[in-house]
């Protein structure tokens, strides 16, 4: 059988992850490269053996995006996946019309395709856009249920930029975490507040192994799986109850960027957050394209107050 030649363009996160799930050890497929953006020093490395599965002994080359055009024609790339989060239609479609133009078939990996089942209950908190107030909402929830003597564990959203064998299972539950693991300052932005209010977060590369270990963690088996989401992608995780994040300090990008608009229409809760800052035409517009795209979610209005510590 004759594998279809695909490559992947990413920014070091949902890539990976629909390789993982989808390409890694399929058959009918041969992923014969990863394009990236987004990410500094990312491009020019290889995604490793290690991780990549039997098909891929000496793992697969990471290029920067900007070589995606003679990819496709040296390599003979019959299908490009495209796979990162937080961009407007505009951009995703004109280079989607690129690769239609260059011979190639052009995919968007759905959820059902690259879902991962827990053993646990699995409650997911996602964004329209990037900066929404995913992670505040995220630590609130873990507040809520360790009040009623529930222990919960956090998972995030990938941001492998180093080592990524090294990479693959993260655990942070304490600061010296942080160092071990030689995390970025935007790493270490996600990671420390969770730490400090005394919960267990795990990241990484490999999300199957990343919640198995969640599932399990040594701290003791959490009664919950907490997925924070990252820019605006959809959860990894399949997941029980999905809280979507939006922004009404930015109406109308909840129905313009990919792929935030999938979180919304697949939301049962929806935060309509800033609500101490936003103005009330802008409230009614999100409101409106909420009530439209998921008539059934049920909407909670929040604040986002900023405080300073001396």
């Amino acid at each position: 059988m004759t594998r279809k030649t695909v490559l992947i363009m990413g920014a070091a996160g949902r890539d990976f992850h629909n390789f993982n799930t989808y390409y890694r050890d399929n058959e009918e497929y041969n992923v014969v490269a990863f394009t990236a953006t987004q990410i500094p020093y990312i491009d020019g490395r290889t995604y490793p053996a290690v991780l990549s599965g039997h098909l891929y002994p000496e793992g697969i080359p990471i290029y920067d995006e900007s070589l995606m055009p003679e990819l496709i024609k040296e390599l003979g790339v019959e299908e490009v996946v495209f796979a990162y989060s937080d961009v407007p239609y505009q951009y995703v479609m004109n280079r989607c019309a690129l690769v239609n133009a260059l011979g190639a078939d052009w995919r968007l990996l759905g959820y059902d395709r690259t879902k991962i089942k827990s053993s646990k209950p699995v409650i997911s908190v996602c964004g329209a856009r990037t900066g929404c107030g995913k992670s505040q909402t995220t630590r609130f929830i873990c507040e809520i249920f360790k009040r009623i003597g529930k222990r919960v564990v956090a998972v995030r959203h990938p941001m492998p930029y180093g080592n990524l064998v090294a990479q693959r299972v993260q655990r942070f539950a304490a600061i010296k975490d942080l160092e071990t693991y030689q995390c970025t300052i935007e790493e270490m932005e996600e990671y420390e507040p969770h730490i400090a209010a005394g919960n267990v977060i795990y990241a990484g590369v490999d999300y199957e192994a990343i919640l198995r270990a969640a599932e399990r963690d040594s701290a003791g088996e959490p009664d919950l799986i907490l997925w924070d989401g990252g820019n605006n992608d959809f959860p990894f995780f399949d997941s029980d109850l999905k809280v979507v994040v939006v922004d009404p300090l930015r109406p109308g990008d909840e129905v313009a960027y990919y792929p935030g608009e999938v979180n919304l229409c697949m939301a049962d809760v929806i935060v309509i957050n800033k609500m101490d800052s936003a103005e009330d035409e802008n409230v009614e517009r999100v409101r409106a394209n909420c009530r439209r795209l998921a008539p059934n979610a049920v909407m909670i209005e929040a604040d986002s107050a900023l405080s300073v510590r001396g």
